[in-house]
């Protein structure tokens, strides 16, 4: 029985990437034929595919009344995002200058993170809280509307009817990702909560190391194969809209089914630990304006150090 709870949980991680990278590969062609940006796509289309995995997981474990879980995902993924998978992609991106887009959505980042400390010290995200964070993620999807906007403005409306006729196909493999992405994450729920209780460790930290490894794989992959197609705006640009989107929308949507309480683990530990990857990812790259190898090395070792006092401290 415990074989099958782990090959479960193998399965589902690969249904979850599986779902995910025909989202980004999609994502990836959208922006192609419709000429926009990169960065642009990888902060709303490919950060709406990546994040889907930690959004899905997060809400169906509150559905179902694991709001450890849900906590545990939501936090473990940008702290994983941030210090493991953005700190990789500026380590081998050194002394690369940084686009003034990178201010905005930086901005918008930090906010949603002051906000979720905020609201944590009540000890519960409850429903009116999650809708000022829902307020903050629509704010956000309408900046890049508007930026969008006006890329295309000098377009006739025809060139963008015919642009759309011919991302059919990319459309369909959205679709079909995003079946994948939800029966994945149904399936990594039931088996993160059997393993956890296998191994003996609490449900949090599977959550915020397992599972939210698990969960942002589809990240992972998107920065290696930015890396190597030398795409690397995607990959920021994904990186902290993802950030953003998991935090606005998994502690936004999530209330709703019930309220998500706070454990002083998350709010001593996690959400502090998270502040500071955040800190180190944006205060230097803005006061420099550019993107430094150190600055990727230190995120991966405060990562690092992150893992072992959760294994030192809370297992």
């Amino acid at each position: 029985m415990d074989a099958i709870i782990v090959l479960l949980f193998l399965l589902s991680i690969l249904i979850v990437l599986k779902g995910a990278d025909w989202f980004i590969e999609s994502a990836i062609s959208i922006s192609n034929k419709l000429g926009i940006p990169k960065i642009i796509i990888g902060a709303t289309i490919v950060s709406f595919a990546t994040v889907a995995p930690e959004f899905f997981v997060s809400t169906i474990a509150a559905y179902l009344g694991h709001t450890e879980m849900t906590v545990g995902n939501a936090l473990g993924s940008v702290i994983c995002n941030t210090g493991l998978i953005l700190g990789f992609v500026i380590a081998v991106r050194s002394r690369s200058p940084i686009e003034n887009k990178f201010y905005m959505k930086s901005l918008f980042m930090v906010i949603a993170v002051l906000m979720l400390i905020l609201f944590s010290y009540n000890g519960v995200i409850t429903v009116f809280n999650g809708l000022f964070l829902l307020f903050l993620f629509i704010g956000f999807i309408y900046y890049n509307y508007k930026y969008q906007t006006n890329i295309w403005n000098d377009e006739n409306p025809s060139t963008h009817r015919n642009k759309l006729v011919h991302i059919r196909k990319e459309l369909i493999y959205f679709v079909l990702g995003a079946i994948f992405v939800i029966i994945g994450s149904r399936l990594l729920v039931y088996s993160g909560v059997e393993l956890a209780e296998i191994i003996g460790v609490p449900e949090m930290i599977i959550a915020l190391t397992l599972v939210a490894f698990g969960t942002s794989a589809p990240e992972l992959v998107t920065a290696l194969a930015a890396v190597v197609k030398k795409h690397h705006d995607l990959s920021i640009g994904n990186i902290i809209g993802a950030n953003l989107m998991g935090l606005t929308l998994i502690f936004g949507v999530a209330p709703f089914f019930r309220d998500i309480p706070i454990l002083a683990q998350s709010l001593y530990y996690d959400i502090p630990a998270m502040l500071v990857l955040i800190c180190v990812a944006v205060i230097p790259a803005l006061v420099l304006k550019r993107l430094e190898r150190w600055m990727g090395i230190l995120l991966i070792i405060l990562y690092i150090g992150y893992i072992l006092g959760l294994i030192m401290w809370y297992v």
